[in-house]
């Protein structure tokens, strides 16, 4: 499992936050961003790929922020990657956990250990337009207005208890790549606000009902 260790011991006791990514970072660089502000509420304390060699890693790097791949096919299953994933946010000691475009489902390992505090986020209003192309989906179901949400995650497709969500309307002429650009906006906002008050003020979980404080 490849690591890349931070030089100096932390001067922070902010809240830690771990990132989980698996591309290009966009949704992480604006967790960077806030917690590099002077009165920022919490500190990414470490961010974990399944792959090597994404822009995520660099982005994470440049911030001097530690880092650690955990491939699937470093693994002989999968029960065997969800322990290792496990193990590698357990390094970093996290108050919550954040899905940033990591596209593995987690399982069971993974679940116990740290599912209670582990959001995701998603390019639709969830429960509607699940998966891997929600924006597409929408589009071509007709929707008039779509957007973002962040989920505390489950064993399941998008499907875990609904944090927070915020509306974007699709304009006549929007094509995948312009709603999906209005939405990125959005989500970063977004979710830079739900881990700043899960990490503040904490949550409430009650079935499906999650509050935040």
């Amino acid at each position: 499992m490849p690591t890349s260790l931070p030089t100096t011991p932390p001067t922070t006791d902010r809240p830690r936050v771990v990132v989980l990514v698996s591309g290009s970072g966009t949704l992480l660089q604006a967790l960077l961003d806030a917690a590099a502000a002077p009165d920022a509420p919490f500190r990414v304390a470490g961010v974990v790929s399944d792959r090597d060699g994404v822009a995520a890693l660099d982005r994470a790097r440049a911030a001097g922020v530690p880092t650690a791949v955990v491939a699937l096919r470093d693994f002989p299953d999968r029960a065997g990657f969800d322990a290792g994933v496990t193990r590698a946010v357990e390094v970093f000691s996290p108050d919550l956990v954040v899905l940033a475009g990591f596209m593995k489902i987690l399982g069971t390992a993974y679940l116990v250990r740290f599912g209670a505090r582990t959001v995701n986020t998603h390019p639709a209003l969830l429960p509607a337009f699940p998966g891997a192309h929600g924006v597409r989906d929408a589009l071509a179901h007709g929707v008039k207005v779509t957007g973002s949400t962040v989920i505390l995650v489950d064993d399941g497709v998008d499907s875990g208890p609904i944090v927070a969500q915020r509306a974007v309307d699709v304009l006549d002429g929007d094509d995948e790549a312009t709603l999906h650009e209005r939405i990125k906006g959005v989500e970063r906002e977004l979710l830079v606000d739900v881990v700043t008050r899960m990490v503040t003020a904490g949550w409430t979980t009650q079935g499906r009902h999650v509050r935040l404080r």
